[in-house]
């Protein structure tokens, strides 16, 4: 019920493979060796970042913009022009990238990994498109417009296409412009449907789509950023589109990056499952933010179990550096919990440093031997019908609120899996009681540890209770029934 996905950086990796075999690797060749790892993972879904066509203006501004040269020499000394690529999220046209392969070879890899019961997911960015976008030369009006005027005032808001004529580049209003990108038009049902006729092109290749910055495309979000330059929206976007695109493919899934907390709006227009930022926020807190991430994870079960959990993303820092020694416990806590579960390309070997979306050359990082065996452990034991299927209570055990420590019961049925985890550096005495456990119960615990540890659980039958100590940045599960 709650999927698996992975995501890749497929430049990226299709480099890094091209050059381990000493041949071109592309969509249509990809070594046995991958699918394995994918099966073996249990993965549900594939997440190809970054396959559309790039753009040729996007490559452009990315090897010239000096901010962004500071973010690549962190990675690497001497970044070499051609390290150095066009954003994903700038896209000219949904065609395949030529030098990653073409239509016929990712139909290929869509059928290998259905042939595991994997599925594929792509990038479908709703909010702009490149500067060099095929639309633009016949429909500049699918596009924002800028007055001269305006231009004046804030000239890096637009893009001069014509002579004295400006288009707005695409942006988030709480962040400068994406000025690789022009700002579609939500105010022409054009608009509207060329961006619904992209989208069924994308559903024909894949079976899922994440679409960047979601929200921005929300009736409410974009009158109040766009409305004054183009006008309001004439209805909501995402409703129509998803709608039509289930029509013809039922089961495709849509997944929306979603901020701002606009998850449980986007869900009511269709999405089936909505970025959930806050769980990531409050578990890579210093210290964790447990009141926070309790009263987050008893939210109403039709909101939560369609949320997306993470503890990295191609956006945010890599979760070896974020979260330190509590790696393991969250990682855990992210995987026991109702909702789709993300994991990032290299969060497994404990990557920490974050890769640009424009740089094609990772630096050379130290490989944890210990991560992937100890995440393979907790993606078996997250296929258990329990946590696929079970509902999730709040665990009153008896620590302070300011220990650091959280404890939730999944459930179903006569099936209950008791989750515990300790985010600090001492270890800590842990009791619980649950109407679950009665005087003539004889439990025998199913154990998992984050740390290998064989653990002494002491259930008292008299008082209902069960004692069990936590090391320092431990994760524990108790399953029994």
């Amino acid at each position: 019920m709650f999927p698996l996905v992975y995501e890749i950086n497929t430049r990226v990796w299709l480099r890094h493979l091209s050059e381990q075999y000493q041949r071109p690797i592309t969509l249509g060749n990809i070594p046995d060796s991958e699918f394995r790892f994918f099966k073996h993972s249990g993965f549900d879904f594939i997440w190809l970042m970054g396959i559309w066509r790039p753009s040729r203006y996007s490559e452009a501004i990315a090897r010239s913009h000096r901010g962004l040269r500071s973010v690549f020499l962190e990675q690497i000394d001497h970044p070499d022009p051609c390290d150095i690529v066009a954003s994903p999220y700038s896209i000219p046209e949904y065609r395949i990238n030529p030098l990653l392969g073409d239509e016929s070879e990712l139909a290929e890899l869509r059928k290998r990994l259905a042939a595991d019961d994997i599925r594929l997911m792509l990038d479908f960015v709703p909010n702009h498109m490149a500067l060099d976008n095929k639309w633009l030369p016949d429909h500049p009006e699918f596009f924002v417009t800028v007055s001269s005027e305006e231009q004046c005032i804030d000239p890096e808001s637009c893009f001069e296409y014509r002579h004295n004529h400006f288009l707005a580049h695409g942006k988030d209003p709480y962040f400068p412009s994406w000025t690789d990108t022009l700002q579609l038009n939500y105010s022409h049902f054009a608009t509207h449907n060329m961006m619904t006729e992209n989208l069924m092109t994308i559903a024909q290749q894949c079976d899922a789509v994440r679409c960047d910055v979601a929200m921005l495309e929300l009736k409410s979000v974009y009158d109040t950023t766009w409305g004054s330059l183009s006008g309001p929206m004439p209805e909501e976007f995402w409703g129509k589109a998803i709608s039509a695109v289930k029509q013809l493919f039922p089961d495709f899934i849509f997944l929306a990056e979603s901020y701002w907390d606009k998850e449980w709006e986007l869900q009511q227009q269709g999405f089936d499952f909505t970025y959930d930022k806050p769980f990531y926020d409050y578990m890579t807190a210093h210290p964790v933010a447990i009141t926070r991430l309790k009263g987050h994870l008893e939210a109403e079960w039709n909101y939560q179990s369609h949320l997306c959990r993470f503890l990295e993303n191609h956006d945010e820092a890599r979760a070896a550096t974020k979260l330190g020694p509590n790696h393991l416990p969250a990682a855990l806590v992210l995987m026991t919990v109702p909702g789709m579960h993300l994991i990032h390309q290299g969060q497994l070997e404990g990557y920490r440093l974050q890769l640009p979306v424009q740089l094609l050359r990772q630096a050379s990082e130290p490989f944890n031997s210990e991560l992937p065996e100890v995440y393979h452990e907790i993606f078996m034991l997250s296929k258990h019908d329990v946590f696929r299927k079970g509902d999730i209570e709040h665990l009153d055990i008896n620590v302070h609120e300011t220990s650091n420590c959280i404890g939730f019961r999944r459930f179903s049925g006569q099936q209950s899996a008791f989750v515990l985890a300790n985010f600090t550096s001492t270890g800590i005495d842990i009791s619980f009681s649950h109407n679950h456990f009665t005087s003539d119960t004889s439990l025998v615990f199913k154990v998992f540890s984050t740390q290998h540890q064989q653990k002494n659980i002491d259930f008292i039958a008299d008082e209902h209770r069960v004692r069990v100590k936590l090391s320092p940045h431990e994760g524990l599960v108790l399953e029994c029934g």
